[in-house]
């Protein structure tokens, strides 16, 4: 428990400070120790969730929002939502797996290539 504890508030200020919302960290710390890609992806939404709602308030408090452009992302955010899980409904763990570390590794590469300017 200690150790779940701990990582929420690491992946907490990672997720705050980059917007990267912390997915990335739970989902393979889950799958880790034991759960499968269906629980570990849907448990850690309700992680992001809440870290997201507090670090909007923080980020709010700042200035740091821009609600236009975020409302609109959301509509189309929305709309993907409900495709995602009928989507990983019929993925095996394995293949989301091998998946999840491409669209990881392609993003780490992109962030990489696109850091200096």
């Amino acid at each position: 428990m200690i150790t779940k504890i701990v990582l929420g508030f690491v992946v907490g200020i990672l997720s705050s400070g980059s917007g990267l919302g912390g997915g990335f960290l739970v989902v393979p710390f889950l799958i880790y120790m034991g759960k499968p890609a269906k629980i570990a992806v849907a448990t850690s939404i309700l992680f992001v969730g809440m870290v997201a709602v507090s670090s909007l308030w923080a980020h709010s408090r700042l200035g740091n929002v821009d609600i236009k452009t975020g409302l609109i992302l959301a509509a189309g955010g929305i709309v993907g939502a409900q495709l995602g899980p009928q989507i990983l409904q019929n993925i095996s763990d394995q293949n989301f797996k091998m998946g999840f570390a491409a669209i990881l590794i392609g993003t780490g590469i992109w962030l990489l290539l696109n850091a200096k300017s």
